[in-house]
């Protein structure tokens, strides 16, 4: 019975070795292990029928049986590795960089429509001889309200739909607190633009919990509502061209008395009327208004001795109209397909 189980064990060593050596990749040498060294192999069936033989001759046996095991171990390790060695050198040679080849390009930037209407405005009123103010995104009660002749129980705080931080603290709401702050820093006269981020609880194709702002004023001896018309028409003429209409409408801002929206002739249909201007020929872009005598007294001038103007316009309603944007939300959607078109 030993020489017999014995002559069996070397016999299915040289067959493992050979279905080894025959085995050309990995799928193939797991095949071999499985089917020689798995809990049914024919190694391990072999072994399990050393009870059979005498009790003398099964340390003998037994040596064999794990030392072919552990060649045949070794065997399939080896195979797996020169698979292994093999795909990838295959995988080299198909992934080759051929280092004469002409590099491949990218498509370069550009910059967003929002920032480019943004700094063309700015430009402008740069030329007007206004410079640049810039304030905190977070801004306290005061500064952003109650300088501004809105109290606490002000009707003006409804219109805003204010995000509060606290009691006391909000995300401004317009970028009229930087006017506050620059008037409190600069003694008259002051010819300044403040650009910037502002907040509201506020969401539809029209307007955006985020979005920019451009605030100007100009305070001097003898500022009159002629001074603002002249500066707002030279901007919008600058801006949306020369033959574009200009219109003023008396309004209300509790910071400015008297105040005034400005409309432009509709840029979509000229003026003759359409779904967008709501068939009226005309589009509201900004408020304005000379600069209320309570504003200026918070900030420690003489209303007796300055006047002033203000007047405030969303940057994203600049860029819809100037691009012909439908929805605001395009600006903040980051779709590829509508920046490239700005390249």
């Amino acid at each position: 019975m030993r020489e017999t189980l014995e002559q069996e064990l070397l016999a299915l060593q040289a067959e493992a070795e050979e279905a080894l050596a025959a085995a050309r990749d990995r799928a193939a040498v797991e095949e071999v292990r499985v089917g020689y060294l798995g809990r049914k192999g024919k190694l391990t069936q072999l072994l399990a029928r050393l009870p059979e033989v005498a009790v003398e001759d099964r340390p003998q046996l037994g040596k064999l049986g794990n030392a072919i095991k552990q060649k045949l171990l070794d065997r399939i390790a080896a195979a797996l590795e020169r698979d292994k060695g093999q795909a990838l050198s295959a995988e080299l040679e198909r992934s080759r960089l051929d280092v004469t080849l002409p590099g491949f390009g990218f498509p370069a930037g550009s910059v967003h429509p929002v920032s480019r209407t943004l700094a063309r405005m700015t430009e402008i009123f740069s030329g007007m001889g206004f410079w640049v103010e810039e304030g905190p995104d977070v801004e306290n009660d005061y500064n952003n309200f109650e300088a501004l002749n809105i109290g606490k129980d002000h009707p003006a705080r409804d219109m805003q739909a204010t995000f509060f931080v606290s009691e006391e603290v909000v995300l401004r709401t317009h970028t009229s607190p930087v006017q506050i702050r620059a008037m409190k820093r600069y003694p008259p006269p002051v010819r300044i633009i403040c650009p910037g981020r502002v907040y509201r609880c506020d969401s539809d194709l029209s307007h955006s919990p985020m979005f920019h702002q451009v605030e100007g004023f100009m305070v001097d001896e003898s500022i009159s509502f002629g001074d603002l018309k002249g500066v707002l028409m030279a901007f919008i003429h600058e801006f949306f061209g020369p033959e574009v209409g200009v219109r003023f409408r008396p309004s209300y801002f509790p910071f400015t008395e008297p105040s005034a929206e400005l409309d432009i002739q509709c840029v979509m249909c000229k003026g003759a009327g359409c779904p967008v201007c709501k068939k009226s020929g005309w589009l509201e872009i900004l408020g304005s208004g000379m600069i209320h005598p309570q504003v200026l007294r918070n900030v420690g001038y003489d209303p007796e001795a300055v006047t002033g103007f203000a007047f405030g316009l969303g940057v994203e309603r600049v860029a819809m109209l100037k691009h012909r944007v439908e929805s605001i939300r395009s600006f903040f959607e980051n779709d590829l397909r509508f920046l490239k078109q700005f390249a």
